[in-house]
């Protein structure tokens, strides 16, 4: 394993090397492995900021965004044996527990149940409807492991992070056109492997 350092890469704007995937898997996997807080740390300084900043994008007041990170931090740290950088990017994987975080938080809120609003179904869902979607939903995780993995990375930053195609520019550094063209070229191999 590589030891926690920067990874070499083009220098962005201000003179730092901007993480690279692989580089923050290594990290994952020190933590796996070794318990490593060196690597704990350099995930946390990464991540923790631009988890806070998306979550209050999102509405989430400052105190709460913080208490979501804590938590979804927390989470890394306990759960990197759970990590599969076959099934998604740490990226990908951090945010997603954020992002359930987030959930969790305001489902414990004061907020109604889905079973008392007065709109949405009346029964419960048919086995078969239950099945269609299981298997829609495996289709779909198929489909998007045959994409090229730039594609993939995009389609994953972009609607399991909820990123705007912006942000995504800011975070690769690559240009906008070529994140928007991406993005669309996997959307059409998507749709079409789901027709």
């Amino acid at each position: 394993m590589r030891p926690v350092s920067e990874p070499q890469s083009r220098l962005d704007a201000e003179g730092n090397a901007p993480p690279q995937p692989a580089y923050w898997t290594d990290r994952v996997l020190e933590i796996r492995d070794n318990r490593s807080e060196a690597a704990f740390v350099a995930l946390f300084e990464h991540f923790a900021p631009r988890i806070k900043a998306f979550l209050m994008r999102q509405g989430c007041d400052a105190a709460t965004a913080e208490e979501v990170v804590q938590d979804a931090m927390s989470t890394v740290w306990r759960k990197a044996h759970l990590f599969d950088p076959s099934r998604a990017s740490v990226s990908t994987w951090i945010f997603t527990i954020a992002r359930n975080r987030r959930i969790d938080l305001i489902r414990k809120s004061a907020r109604p149940e889905p079973e008392d609003l007065p709109w949405g179904p009346d029964t419960p869902a048919e086995p078969v409807d239950i099945v269609g979607r299981q298997q829609d939903s495996a289709r779909l995780g198929e489909a998007l492991s045959t994409l090229p993995e730039k594609q993939r990375h995009l389609i994953e930053r972009a609607y399991f992070g909820e990123l705007s195609h912006s942000e995504i520019a800011e975070e690769t550094g690559l240009p906008l056109g070529t994140i928007k063209s991406r993005i669309r070229l996997a959307l059409e191999r998507l749709r079409h492997a789901m027709a």
